[in-house]
C-alpha cells in the first residue's frame, strides 16, 4: 500500500513510472469511449471514496473517469453529511469506517494536518487531491503533458512559474527537484515561496530562481505556467493584493520574451491573471492539460494499489 500526499515524499523513479504507465494508457484508449473498461479492468471490484471540503471541477471528474475506466466505482462524501463535521465524530474513527468498506480515499482539504491524521489511521491509500500547501495530482498530470507536447524530458526544458506562491507552486517546485529540470519563479517580493520551501530547495541544490521582474523570469522559457492570484479561501486585502500582480498578468507582449515555440498552461479555473488573447491562443494548451489529469490520475490510482504495469 503507497499513498499519494507530496511529490517530495515520492521516489523520482516511482513518479516516472507513474508517467509512462499513463503515457501508455492514453495510447491504448484512442478508440474507447469515457465509460468504456481499460483491458485487463486492473481495479475491477475496487471501491475509491471520494470527499470534498473545497470546490472540485477538474479532480472531482477526472478521478471518478480514472477508477471507472480502471473497473472500480466511486462514492463522493459531502462532508457536511458526515459526523466528522456535524457530530464531532474523531478522525481516527471516521478512518476505520473508510477502511471498512473502500479500497481507497481521495481528499481535497483546506487542512494539511488533516491528511496527516487520515493517514495515520486509515488502513487503504489516501490520496491528495488538493491541500493548502500541495496539489500533486495535478503536477504530475502537467509534468505529463509538458513531455507529451515537447516530446522530450522536462529535464531539459525551461520552466517559468509567473504568479503567487501557492500549493501549485509548490508541487512544481518538488517536482523541479525530482525531475531535475530548470525553474524561474516570477513573483512580487512580498510573495515569494515561504522560508520552509526556500530551505527545502537550498538543501536539494536545485537550479530554482527566485525573480522579481516577470521579464526576466520568463526569458528563455519553454513552458509557462500561472494560476489564479486570488484563491478562492484567500484572506487577504484583494484589491491590494492584485495591485502588486498588475506587472505579472500574462500578455502577448510578456510571451514575446520567452521562446517563439513557448506554451502556457493553467491549472484552472482562471481569472484575470492571463489575457483572453494568450489564454485562447495556439501558444495555450490548458485543455489538452486539463483532459490529461485522467490518464495520469488512473496510474496514481495503480501505483497506490501495487499494480503499476
Amino acid at each position: 500500500m503507497k499513498h499519494f500526499i507530496n511529490l517530495k515524499d515520492i521516489p523520482a523513479n516511482d513518479l516516472r513510472k507513474i508517467l509512462i504507465d499513463a503515457k501508455k494508457r492514453k495510447k491504448a484508449r484512442k478508440k474507447l469511449n469515457n465509460l468504456d473498461h481499460d483491458k485487463g479492468m486492473p481495479l475491477k471490484g475496487k471501491l475509491l471514496i471520494q470527499m470534498f471540503e473545497k470546490s472540485s471541477l477538474r479532480t472531482r471528474l477526472s478521478f471518478f473517469l480514472a477508477i471507472s475506466q480502471l473497473s472500480g466505482r466511486t462514492l463522493t462524501l459531502r462532508p457536511d453529511e458526515l459526523h466528522l463535521s456535524k457530530g464531532g465524530e474523531s478522525i481516527e474513527d471516521t478512518a476505520k469506517i473508510l477502511s471498512s468498506f473502500g479500497d481507497a480515499f481521495m481528499l481535497r482539504t483546506d487542512n494539511d494536518e488533516k491528511l496527516g491524521e487520515f493517514k495515520k489511521y486509515l488502513t487503504i491509500p489516501i490520496i491528495n487531491g488538493l491541500s493548502p500547501s500541495s496539489h500533486p495530482t495535478q503536477i504530475l498530470s502537467d509534468v505529463f503533458t509538458v513531455e507529451e507536447i515537447k516530446k522530450k524530458p522536462i529535464s531539459k526544458l525551461n520552466i517559468t512559474w509567473i504568479g503567487d506562491s501557492n500549493n501549485v507552486l509548490n508541487s512544481l517546485i518538488a517536482a523541479s527537484i525530482k525531475f531535475s529540470f530548470k525553474l524561474k519563479v516570477g513573483c512580487p517580493k512580498k510573495y515569494q515561496p515561504n522560508k520552509n520551501i526556500m530551505n527545502y530547495i537550498k538543501k536539494n541544490k536545485n537550479k530554482i530562481t527566485i525573480y522579481n521582474d516577470p521579464k526576466k523570469a520568463v526569458e528563455g522559457a519553454d513552458v509557462i505556467f500561472s494560476d489564479k492570484v486570488i484563491s478562492l479561501n484567500d484572506k487577504v486585502n484583494k484589491k491590494n493584493k492584485l495591485n502588486h500582480f498588475k506587472r505579472f498578468k500574462i500578455t502577448e507582449r510578456l510571451m514575446t520574451h520567452a521562446k517563439k515555440d513557448c506554451i502556457y498552461l493553467h491549472c484552472l479555473p482562471r481569472s484575470k491573471e492571463v489575457d483572453e488573447k494568450v489564454f485562447l491562443s495556439k501558444k495555450s494548451k490548458v485543455w489538452q492539460q486539463a483532459a490529461n489529469r485522467v490518464h495520469v490520475q488512473k496510474s496514481i490510482l495503480l501505483y497506490c494499489f501495487g499494480k503499476l504495469r
